[in-house]
């Protein structure tokens, strides 16, 4: 008997009372209670009647990359819209609203949306569906999705790496025109937030701002488009590093050739050579990672100019080289001519007065071949008296003969290159950086 009772029991107290699914019944509540079925959502809001106002806020969670070869530039944001659709509102006595998932975004009617000249755009959808939607009682509704977007950004590169750039996301209603729906942003520029921790590797982020304008096609009419703006400025330093700096040493380094001696050809013509080929692959280098533009960059004209700096040094040593050979022809043959040569027993005993010149005792066979002074003696022309100490020779030496010409080595070309050649290179470098710094 009691094990009779106990079971009566069991099923007569209402703590042991089963409770029903309330998961499926406030499913089918809530579908009932927005009246899903009795009307026909195929239909914007208070269809034939003025446009709908649709308000818009973005918050920007991430700016990905940024392509000058593709011209494009990929967004990571929170796209939210607000609109009034009286054929969802809902008695309440609490004025709470209701909030669901992506299942019921697919039953009632939401604005078609689309990013203006997008290349790539996605729904993130881990681990579910990223897309929000809440009914208040009066039938304000707002609509949240998490979108990733590549969009176009055509970049002026004419100032590149020197450059600003503003690129746009355009949004869009694709079906509806403004006499159907009125895009707007919902709180003007404090429509559009973004993260602080926001930050590209090459680029500065400026600022963000939004803008509204009517865009007309000819077939549909005039839409509705919304704009955000963000204007990013590149960072130099990368560039400094890897472009300028390189190309102002192979520039400096090719300065060097215009101290060594013209006759050194194994230690200048590699050395010009060298830095022809350094500049050439620095320019390769550059325009590889770059879009083939019709027009000319900031930085192809630091670098060409730079490599025709280099170049030039190299023809610099050839009219150098030139130009010697020519003139020791012509003192070659001047010697031979010379009557006051042929009867020199022994050229050592040929001495430079230094009272004179103020060089000290010099070989004629050397000064013949013009060789350089330990002094670095400049390449002016002096006059030089022979004093011969065999006292048979001192008759045969008319006192109008006492004098010969004597050339120091280095080059009048190479002498006003090391001043020419720095001083046009800095000149510029300042007028470049003025114009584009």
């Amino acid at each position: 008997m009691a094990h009779v009772y106990f079971n009566c029991f069991y099923f007569r107290s209402p703590i042991y009372k089963r409770s029903p699914d309330m998961t499926k019944s406030l499913m089918t509540k809530s579908e009932q209670l927005l009246r899903i079925d009795d009307h026909d959502f195929t239909m914007r809001p208070a269809f034939g009647g003025p446009p709908i106002p649709v308000g818009v806020d973005v918050q920007v969670e991430s700016l990905d990359t940024i392509s000058e070869v593709d011209m494009d530039f990929t967004m990571t944001l929170y796209l939210r819209h607000y609109w009034k659709d009286e054929r969802l509102s809902f008695p309440s006595t609490n004025n709470q609203s209701m909030t669901f998932d992506s299942r019921l975004v697919k039953k009632i009617w939401v604005p078609d949306m689309f990013f203006v000249h997008s290349k790539r755009s996605f729904i993130h959808d881990t681990t579910t569906d990223n897309v929000m939607l809440r009914v208040y009682p009066d039938g304000n509704v707002l609509y949240s999705l998490r979108v990733t977007v590549t969009a176009m950004c055509n970049m002026d590169l004419s100032r590149f790496p020197l450059d600003t750039q503003t690129c746009s996301l355009e949004i869009e209603s694709y079906a509806y025109t403004d006499d159907d729906l009125m895009l707007y942003w919902k709180k003007g520029n404090e429509s559009l937030n973004t993260d602080d921790r926001i930050s590209l590797s090459q680029f500065l982020i400026q600022k963000f701002h939004t803008t509204t304008k009517l865009a007309f096609y000819s077939s549909t009419g005039w839409y509705n488009r919304l704009y955000i703006h963000f204007t990013l400025r590149r960072h130099i330093f990368f560039f400094l590093l890897q472009t300028y700096f390189p190309a102002t040493l192979m520039v400096m380094l090719s300065w060097v050739s215009f101290w060594i001696d013209r006759r050194a050809v194994p230690a200048r013509v590699p050395l010009g050579i060298t830095t022809v080929l350094t500049m050439s692959t620095i320019i390769t280098g550059v325009n590889a990672s770059m879009p083939r533009v019709s027009y000319i960059k900031a930085v192809d004209i630091y670098l060409w100019v730079s490599f025709v700096f280099v170049f030039l040094s190299v023809i610099e040593y050839a009219a150098v080289n030139y130009l010697s050979t020519v003139q020791e022809r012509k003192e070659r043959k001047l010697r031979e001519r010379l009557p006051c040569t042929c009867g020199i027993g022994n050229p050592d005993d040929m001495m430079i007065d230094p009272q004179i010149t103020g060089y000290g005792a010099m070989d004629i066979n050397t000064t013949g071949n013009y060789s350089m002074p330990e002094n670095g003696g400049r390449q002016d022309r002096i006059l030089a008296q022979v004093a011969l100490n065999d006292p048979q020779l001192t008759g045969q030496v008319k006192p109008s003969r006492g004098y010969v010409n004597i050339w120091i080595d280095t080059h009048a070309i190479d002498k006003y290159s090391r001043v020419v050649f720095p001083g046009a290179y800095i000149l510029f470098n300042v007028i470049y950086w003025s114009i584009y710094s």
